[in-house]
This record gives C-alpha cells, sequence and structure tokens, in this order.
C-alpha cells in the first residue's frame, strides 16, 4: 500500500540541522501518524507521498517549509514580576536555556526559550527550528488503511496535546521545547 490520504503510516527517521542529529526514532519505535491529518509539517508530507513499506527517503526542507524564518519580534523583554507566584519566583525558573510556557492576553499558549536574566527577563517566542534548514532521511516501515483507533486523541483535526511541533503546532516532548511533533498522549509522533 502506498502513502496517501487515509493511511497510517510508520517510519524510521533521523532529523539533522547543522550536521548534528536534531531528532531521531528510536529503535524498534517508529514514528506513527495518520497521514493527512496535519500532524507533520506539510512539505514532509509531500516528500513521502506515494512510498511503500521499505522505500528510503532523503530530503531537505528549508525555513520556509519547516518552522519559517527567525522573527525579531518574537524576542522580548519582560519584567520578572511576569514569573511570580505568590509574590515569588520558583527558584530554578528563570535559567537561561529553560523553556517556559507563557499565555498571550488572548490567552493562546505559547512556549519561550530564556534566553538572558537580568533586571528583565529576555524571552524567545520563536520555534526552536525556526531559521533552520531541515535534512530528513529514513525508511517506511508500514503503511495501511487507518482506523478509528488511529484517530484517537484528536480534536478538530490537530494533536490534544499543543506545544508546537510538526506543523500542526503539536508537541509534548519531554523537554516542552516544542520539538518537531515528539508527542504524547494520543499522537504517537515524533519526526
Amino acid at each position: 500500500m502506498k502513502i496517501s490520504e487515509n493511511t497510517f503510516v510508520a517510519l524510521d527517521y533521523k532529523l539533522e540541522v547543522d550536521g548534528a542529529i536534531a531528532d531521531q526514532s528510536q529503535p524498534g519505535q517508529p514514528l506513527k501518524f495518520a497521514y493527512g491529518m496535519g500532524m507533520l509539517l506539510p512539505k514532509f508530507e509531500e516528500a513521502i507521498a506515494d512510498l511503500e513499506p521499505g522505500a528510503e527517503f532523503k530530503f531537505t526542507l528549508s525555513p520556509a517549509d519547516g518552522y519559517g524564518e527567525t522573527i525579531a519580534e518574537a524576542v522580548v523583554e519582560l519584567p520578572k514580576t511576569v514569573f511570580e507566584v505568590n509574590g515569588e519566583v520558583e527558584e530554578g525558573l528563570l535559567v537561561v536555556g529553560n523553556m517556559v510556557p507563557m499565555a498571550d492576553q488572548q490567552g493562546n499558549r505559547l512556549m519561550g526559550r530564556i534566553v538572558e536574566v537580568g533586571d528583565v527577563v529576555k524571552m524567545d517566542f520563536n520555534h526552536p527550528m525556526a531559521g533552520k534548514t531541515l535534512n530528513f532521511s529514513g525508511k517506511i516501515v508500514d503503511v495501511r488503511e487507518i482506523t478509528p483507533e488511529d484517530l484517537q486523541g484528536f480534536a478538530g483535526g490537530g494533536c490534544s496535546c499543543g506545544d508546537g511541533g510538526c506543523g500542526s503546532d503539536c508537541s509534548c516532548d519531554d523537554e516542552g521545547d516544542g520539538g518537531c511533533g515528539d508527542t504524547k498522549g494520543g499522537c504517537d509522533c515524533g519526526c
């Protein structure tokens, strides 16, 4: 069976960024997803369309086809009071490199990375892979018809977890870094 709409796909993959492995499937734990449901970057899905089990793939996505270019306006300075709970900042929270879940004035969830801590806290709300060229390689493990069980965990065609991942703002990986779809709870993706 070929990869097409209404198929469930399992694939092994490796993602290289700036000459280093940024993410990869683990042996015996392929990335599994419902094709065409917006779980992965649209250009990723386009690149694997019509492949069959056993087929190998290798392709590159430009920043425009991945997570976009870095946006200077997405780096902001916030007063430390924003991070207070009951009048105090949680110890260990304001550390350079930490990913912190935030919400904008409309209540939209955002993940921000702490860039600098001083009198104010500088945060970068760009996706961690913004501005990066993504080099994917791998092999199709399985392609089959989609079942109702495969669709559990979806809400309106997206993931139920939602922190910013492979094309559908879907990621709940252990680091909370919005990696390319490393998800838990109903999404089982990890490119």
